[in-house]
């Protein structure tokens, strides 16, 4: 339990704002695959998912990796924004989101060589054509598998890199008008974006690959191009891997991280959402409670941008420290709010704070204090 029970406004519930967006607090619903839909489009699973971390209290209600093209998707069951008719069933869910309080946030990715796999509870192998997948069409920045059972990408051409960059800016003008107020630009997790990022991932000799700069050239297109067609209102998150867990001098890491989140403050991004690893199998995690806090606070500090913090993070104390101690400015959080969508009410509680806005449904259930 909160020291100090007499704590008027624990800094986990102090507001933030970002360009146009105020939030209510510094809690932030990480994106988490669902592989629930068909053919891209959301349904009602994905609307009671989402809308459930609005009612519990979270600040920022952020979708699944939402794919550009339908090449882009992590899974056949992945939800999509390359077309238009996806506009009115992300609508739903935004409006829902908003009516609770919470700002409805989008996460644009493409999976590069990682796409076209069945989902987890179908065996995560390559999907052929037969089970809905596209093992021909799949594309990378490099002819480089992920990992055995993968498909060899299809090494990108400078006109698919154009490609890429164009189906980013026209979902980033579709999330906003389905009436998401964030984006994030996916850059972790060894997706496209990652891939180009790294040199394990990245063999490429021209203007895309190469030094640092030129590994991060499509990142830095993307996030340049896609704040110019959202304006300057929308902030804009780029999610990032800020180490790939391998060896010195085989991929990216934190020093790279820290440059590149400085790269990205310049051309438009407003926040790092800094998680790790996914790039290559060989990855050695070191795991652990709030294992990759110190990666958003190093990047807080030398790239001079705001951060969220993800990964293990579960008590409302330990969430509190990270933004009362400036570590980060949000704690992202997926698990702990699959399995309490609630947790921000009840860590309001915990921490002594008893303004946070319970949905009058809710209203019964609402703890008390005792005095």
């Amino acid at each position: 339990m909160l020291q100090n029970p007499q704590q008027q406004h624990p800094h986990l519930f102090s507001p933030f704002t970002i360009r146009s967006v105020t939030l209510r607090n510094r809690i932030m619903v990480s994106p988490m695959c669902q592989y629930s839909s068909e053919n891209g489009f959301v349904n009602d699973w994905h609307l009671v998912h989402l809308g459930a971390f609005a009612t519990g209290g979270a600040a920022i209600v952020m979708t699944e990796a939402t794919a550009v093209e339908a090449r882009g998707r992590i899974s056949p069951a992945d939800i999509g924004i390359w077309h238009d008719d996806f506009i009115p069933g992300l609508q739903q869910i935004t409006r829902f989101i908003t009516e609770h309080g919470a700002a409805p946030a989008i996460q644009l990715a493409h999976a590069g060589r990682k796409a076209g796999v069945a989902s987890p509870w179908k065996g995560g192998k390559l999907a052929s054509a037969a089970e809905g997948g596209w093992p021909d069409a799949i594309i990378g920045p490099s002819a480089l598998a992920f990992h055995d059972g993968y498909a060899t990408p299809n090494a990108m051409t400078a006109e698919d890199c154009a490609d890429v960059i164009q189906a980013f800016v026209q979902a980033a003008q579709r999330a906003v008008a389905a009436g998401f107020t964030i984006l994030e630009i996916h850059a972790a997790h060894g997706y496209l974006l990652h891939q180009f990022l790294s040199p394990a991932a990245n063999h490429r000799t021209d203007a895309f690959g190469g030094d640092l700069h030129g590994r991060a050239k499509l990142l830095l297109d993307t996030t340049a191009a896609v704040r110019s067609a959202v304006g300057e209102d929308v902030p804009i998150f780029v999610r990032i891997s800020a180490t790939d867990w391998l060896p010195t001098g085989e991929g990216f890491d934190i020093d790279e991280a820290v440059k590149v989140s400085g790269m990205l403050r310049k051309v438009g991004a407003d926040v790092i959402d800094v998680s790790s690893g996914g790039l290559s199998p060989r990855q050695q995690i070191q795991d652990g409670p709030g294992y990759q806090v110190p990666f958003a606070s190093n990047i807080k500090q030398h790239a001079e941008i705001p951060v969220a913090a993800v990964g293990r993070i579960t008590d409302p104390e330990q969430a509190n420290e990270i933004i009362t101690s400036g570590k980060a400015d949000f704690v992202a959080m997926a698990r702990e709010l699959l399995r309490n969508p609630h947790w921000p009410l009840l860590a309001a509680h915990e921490l002594g704070w008893d303004s946070a806005v319970w949905p009058n449904q809710y209203l019964r259930a609402k703890p008390t204090r005792i005095k």
